[in-house]
């Protein structure tokens, strides 16, 4: 492997030749080999928009000279894209300020401009410093903040959300289609009272709706951005203006409305924001775990269980049984909502971590919300497309469950009592009987009466 010289205040240190990161991060892959999962992308995106974006307000406030500025965002442009991906190597298990990823962007967007302006880079020569230019008016403590808060609201906005509503739109055809088909209730996971299968997938439809509204609503708490703080909240080092400036390019940047914390200080001395927007998510895995627990229980059997719902065959479900199908997207979401619940554990406990003026859990705060958004978003996607769409009602074991349920006695409370009813069908239970012929050697009610009485469509 060729190596070169980078240097920082610390002295020299070799990198790979064609890596356009510097000194400081190559001491930080050598100083954390820890655990090997990297940085999010959705996080070095977020923060080269940043980047773009305090370039940009620096170059209109008169502090960075305007071909300075059109590198760095050209530069940034190619991070965005992916065309960069490499030259982001740092792990989450680093600084908990992040001071170390964002000299990584900040020596990547520096190195490649003068690729860019000059064909080469690596040989000590930089037109656009680091930390004088790109980091300018900056400081890790109040970029790594927000490009949290600006990974994360990109992320829910434009793929956990519309997974979600995807979902929560498709329960809605079911319940449009399934409305007509009564069948049996269950309460305690056993026999109750008939409801629709159109009013169970409803219920499912409703408890996915509240959800996402929890984790619309936690989305104005991200809003804020703390831009324009640097240090310890007190925009030392900033131009005037320079938070109001930064904030509207990176909302003209990503589309979202991104306004300046009331508060900087806050807003980097602690995260409640990000914890917010996980409990929100951990919310949504508790609803859908309820879900996918209901759809895998009416699918069960498919002759021995419940099986009133048919779900689709995608793959053979085992190794050793002929034939076994198993409701693999309902198994796979489950384990999905178990680590988001486990991720919430995490980000809560990391937002306890905000000592006087900085938290120093960022990177894996971010790295649990970010991988809890992503599979959140992918997992309600996987089980839209491979199986809600194909759910099909088994209208015959529906039937069969139905007439043979001893709950419909219920409907006879009002005429003959309660107690009287319990005792029909208690006989019918002991004896083997159908209700109605229980009902009619009770001697309490004619054949007409039960048929008029007990009519499962009417008790929905």
């Amino acid at each position: 492997m060729e190596t070169r010289i980078e240097k920082d205040t610390m002295g020299e240190v070799l990198v790979e030749t064609n890596k356009y990161w510097g000194a400081q991060t190559q001491r930080s892959l050598e100083n954390f080999k820890i655990g090997g999962q990297r940085m999010p992308l959705e996080l070095i995106i977020a923060m080269a928009i940043v980047k773009k974006a305090a370039a940009y307000a620096n170059t209109k406030l008169g502090g960075l000279p305007a071909d300075k500025c059109a590198l760095i965002a050209q530069v940034c442009d190619e991070i965005v894209d992916h065309r960069l991906d490499e030259h982001f190597p740092l792990v989450i298990w680093q600084t908990g300020s992040g001071t170390q990823t964002n000299m990584n962007v900040n020596e990547v967007i520096a190195n490649r401009a003068e690729e860019i302006k000059r064909g080469i880079f690596g040989d000590g020569t930089l037109y656009i410093k680091p930390n004088d230019d790109v980091n300018k008016s900056q400081s890790t403590n109040d970029v790594f903040p927000t490009a949290m808060k600006v990974a994360a609201t990109m992320v829910l906005t434009q793929k956990t959300l519309p997974a979600l509503r995807n979902l929560a739109d498709e329960f809605g055809r079911k319940s449009d289609s399934f409305n007509s088909i009564v069948k049996i209730g269950r309460t305690h996971l056993m026999d109750a009272t008939p409801v629709t299968l159109g009013q169970e997938f409803q219920s499912y439809q409703s408890q996915l709706l509240h959800a996402i509204k929890s984790v619309e609503n936690s989305l104005v708490h991200l809003y804020e951005l703390p831009i324009g703080g640097t240090a310890t909240g007190s925009g030392l080092n900033t131009p005037k203006n320079y938070d109001v400036e930064a904030v509207k390019n990176i909302s003209e940047f990503t589309q979202i409305p991104f306004v300046i914390s009331l508060c900087k200080s806050e807003s980097m001395a602690a995260h409640d924001a990000l914890v917010c927007a996980s409990g929100a998510l951990k919310q949504t895995a508790v609803s859908i775990m309820k879900i996918v627990n209901d759809i895998r229980l009416l699918a069960s059997g498919s002759r021995c269980g419940i099986g009133e719902l048919s779900l689709p065959e995608n793959e053979p479900g085992s190794s050793i049984m002929p034939g076994k199908v198993n409701p693999t997207q309902c198994e796979a979401l489950s384990m999905v909502c178990a680590q988001v619940i486990g991720n919430d554990v995490t980000i809560s406990i990391g937002g306890m971590q905000g000592h006087l003026e900085l938290n120093v859990f960022m990177p894996m705060m971010i790295f649990n919300l970010l991988q809890s958004s992503n599979l959140i978003a992918d997992a309600t996607q996987s089980f839209l497309d491979n199986c809600v769409v194909g759910i099909v009602a088994n209208k015959e074991v529906i039937k069969n469950n139905l007439d043979n349920s001893l709950m419909l006695v219920t409907a006879l409370n009002p005429h003959i009592g309660y107690y009287n009813a319990a005792a029909i069908a208690q006989k019918a239970h002991k004896e083997g009987l159908t209700l109605k012929q229980s009902a009619l050697e009770s001697g309490l009610l004619t054949s007409e009466e039960y048929d008029l009485w007990v009519d499962p469509a009417k008790m929905v």
